[in-house]
């Protein structure tokens, strides 16, 4: 059984956990609250020396980091990655996508919002955080108005990796309503079989978004 260090919340984190319950794989899951310095300990440290999670870790003990390199891991040779080389491509472009153009914009503008104080510096960055989130939601949106999925003809780990931060873009104050069929797409996503919810943010976090 593998282990999985992860925060809940945290849209890289839910990526795993999403990917592990549809393939209906066992996994041990441990909460690492990022927010408050759980990853900044010695013992996560010993684990991932980058102090990031999620951190996969076999039965053996081999450790793997990176979200969108679990998922392809655990995808070999499962329908949520394509058998076709170049459809493979694809969906790596999109997942490479998800983490330049994506993640840094719309997951940032999450984090500022609802785990930094309302006074911190930090929310000077959030218009142009907006702005290059908006960026990246367009791209989207034209890519699903001739495609159903971003893996390929099926849904698959890049639709996970995108799904992740792009269903809460508005706690960071990214609106969806320009995009229709981005909300579409999200429905499908909720849509597939053994589909968990990403955990809702706790009490004080929530509050901060509300009133960012």
């Amino acid at each position: 059984m593998i282990t999985v260090h992860g925060f809940s919340v945290s849209g890289n984190c839910h990526k795993v956990r999403l990917l592990l319950e549809q393939l209906g794989r066992p996994y041990r899951w441990v909460e690492v609250d990022s927010a408050r310095g759980g990853t900044r300990t010695a013992g996560f440290l010993a684990i991932n020396p980058n102090g990031k999670v999620p951190v996969l870790v076999r039965e053996d003990g081999a450790v793997l980091t990176e979200s969108d390199a679990m998922l392809f891991w655990l995808a070999e040779g499962t329908p949520f990655l394509p058998d076709d080389a170049w459809q493979r491509a694809q969906a790596l472009s999109w997942m490479f996508f998800e983490q330049y153009s994506h993640e840094p914009y719309v997951a940032v503008a999450r984090f500022i919002c609802g785990w930094t104080p309302l006074d911190s510096p930090r929310r000077a960055e959030l218009p142009r955080l907006r702005e290059r989130g908006h960026q990246a939601l367009a791209v989207m949106e034209r890519h699903l108005a001739t495609h159903e999925w971003f893996t390929g003809a099926r849904y698959g780990i890049a639709d996970i990796a995108l799904f992740a931060y792009t269903h809460v873009a508005p706690h960071g104050g990214i609106a969806l309503d320009a995009y229709p069929r981005i909300r579409d797409w999200l429905a499908r996503v909720q849509a597939t079989p053994g589909f968990v919810p990403m955990p809702a943010p706790d009490a004080d976090a929530q509050a901060l978004i509300d009133r960012s």
